[in-house]
């Protein structure tokens, strides 16, 4: 199985956009995670239009109707992997060992908020990962987006510069 995975899209802002390469890359997976900050309901609606199903959560800048339809957590098995996805993963210092205690059946937490991407594993294989955005790159150096590959409850993660 193939997934794109994305987070604070704040859309619509302008006229930003989903980049055609952000956009090749939903529309060649099987599925689309979405961390949270989406904007608005019309900015969802446009994603599942794109092709694959969304899971989304909402995040803290979501209008309050897109609040009450997504839930601030969310919990998925995919091909065997237990998953976690929520937007605000708190401070950077212990976050690892932090996500580890608190989601114990999750071999993965996929986050966002801060813009930055950043992938960390622990010793005993679980991971955290936040794409980035696609759309506003803050204090990251580029827009950046997630691309998993999962099979038999294995997962390969990487950040794609969109």
């Amino acid at each position: 199985m193939r997934v794109a995975i994305i987070s604070d899209t704040h859309l619509p802002r302008g006229q930003r956009r989903l980049s055609e390469s952000c956009l090749e890359a939903i529309r060649a997976s099987d599925l689309l995670l979405h961390a949270g900050d989406i904007s608005s309901r019309g900015a969802l609606e446009e994603l599942r239009r794109i092709g694959p199903r969304v899971h989304a959560i909402h995040g803290n800048v979501d209008e309050p109707d897109l609040q009450r339809e997504l839930a601030s957590e969310l919990t998925l098995e995919l091909e065997g992997l237990p998953l976690t996805m929520l937007h605000d993963a708190g401070q950077a210092r212990g976050r690892l060992e932090r996500l580890r205690t608190r989601y114990r059946s999750s071999a993965l937490v996929i986050f966002g908020h801060s813009h930055l991407p950043l992938h960390e594993l622990s010793q005993d294989g679980f991971q955290i990962f936040n794409p980035g955005s696609p759309t506003e790159r803050r204090r990251a150096t580029q827009c950046t987006m997630g691309l998993a590959t999962i099979s038999a409850g294995q997962v390969t993660l990487k950040h794609v510069a969109v």
